[in-house]
């Protein structure tokens, strides 16, 4: 998945079918007097339907169609024939995406199940026929039911994506280079800050053929729960990581600050996020000698495992890979 290709932010247009309308319908047939009313009600409109597929990443397949409009139901007929149903419309999206109102920016409901269908807007029932409305004092009703008009609206979508890990840390902190270390992934890498603007997803290869998914989250700055440097718009999507790896740099200044300062804007972004497991790694300890690395080790903050690392080197990535497997099992 290329950045260019990653969209977790998405505004469509929906509107469901309207019914069909009921026939008005007398019965006529030789040697039948007065065959009575035989008007058919009319077709259901078509819904607009959610569906979850877990093999999607993205909401790219979207970017270029905006609208989804579902066919309205037949009429009815004589013979008290139903109209047809109108055909739905089926929108596929990821797991893990949250659909609002546009209008309102009420959240409607999110999609956590594979193939599970959510009717996003109902379609209209159709009316019925004027054979209903036959009685012993109107045996000849000329009058039906129309059908009920469709729903439509506006929406957005919200893509939180679904992954084991997150990787959590500064801008240039090294994310995007331990991601292509140790998975497949290919994320764009340059000396300079938020070379990350769209998340990027990793397989990580483990032992037995087992593997688990990381993300690497675009660079948190301070501010950031308040919309500075890239905002809180990519802070939703450490929600849904059940294991965070926080990445500092040898180099920092402080590397305790750092951490305290990273914590702090996962806790105004949401509070929630500080239940969730937590890995430090010091990346880029390549340039590290045993001395420092002990000088290192007296300035880290507590409560907190930290391993060192370095991805260019590809020092202590087995332990990493190790720890985390410990820490998703």
């Amino acid at each position: 998945m290329t950045e260019g290709n990653f969209v977790d932010y998405i505004k469509v247009y929906a509107s469901s079918g309207k019914g069909g309308k009921g026939s008005v319908h007398l019965h006529r047939e030789k040697y039948i007097t007065k065959g009575g009313p035989d008007g058919g009600d009319g077709g259901r409109g078509g819904h607009v339907i959610v569906r979850g597929d877990k093999t999607m990443w993205t909401l790219f397949h979207l970017k270029f169609k905006r609208h989804f409009k579902a066919e309205h139901g037949g009429h009815g007929s004589s013979s008290r024939s139903t109209g047809a149903d109108g055909a739905d419309v089926v929108i596929p999206v990821p797991l893990g995406t949250v659909f609002r109102d546009a209008d309102t920016d009420e959240i409607l409901f999110e999609v956590t199940e594979h193939d599970k269908d959510i009717i996003l807007l109902e379609g209209g029932k159709g009316g019925r026929g004027n054979w209903h409305f036959k009685s012993s004092t109107n045996q000849a009703p000329r009058y039906a039911q129309p059908g009920i008009d469709g729903v439509e609206g506006w929406f957005r979508m919200e893509l939180k994506i679904l992954a084991d890990v997150g990787l959590v840390g500064f801008p240039n902190a090294g994310k995007s280079t331990l991601l292509s270390v140790i998975t497949a992934a290919k994320p764009k890498i340059a000396d300079y800050a938020f070379t990350t603007l769209k998340p990027n997803l990793g397989i990580v290869e483990y032992r037995n053929h087992q593997s688990f998914v990381v993300a690497d989250i675009p660079g948190i700055i301070e501010g950031a729960s308040e919309g500075k440097g890239l905002g809180h718009y990519f802070l939703r999507h450490i929600e849904r990581n059940s294991t965070l790896l926080f990445l500092i740099p040898a180099d920092s200044d402080d590397i305790k600050k750092e951490y305290e300062i990273l914590l702090n804007e996962l806790r105004k972004h949401n509070p929630e996020l500080l239940d969730k497991q937590r890995l430090l790694a010091i990346s880029k300890c390549d340039m590290l000698d045993d001395e420092l690395k002990e000088e290192i080790k007296e300035e880290l903050p507590e409560g907190i495992k930290t391993l060192f690392i370095s991805s260019v080197a590809q020092a202590g990535l087995m332990e990493l890979k190790d720890t985390l497997w410990k820490m998703l099992n």
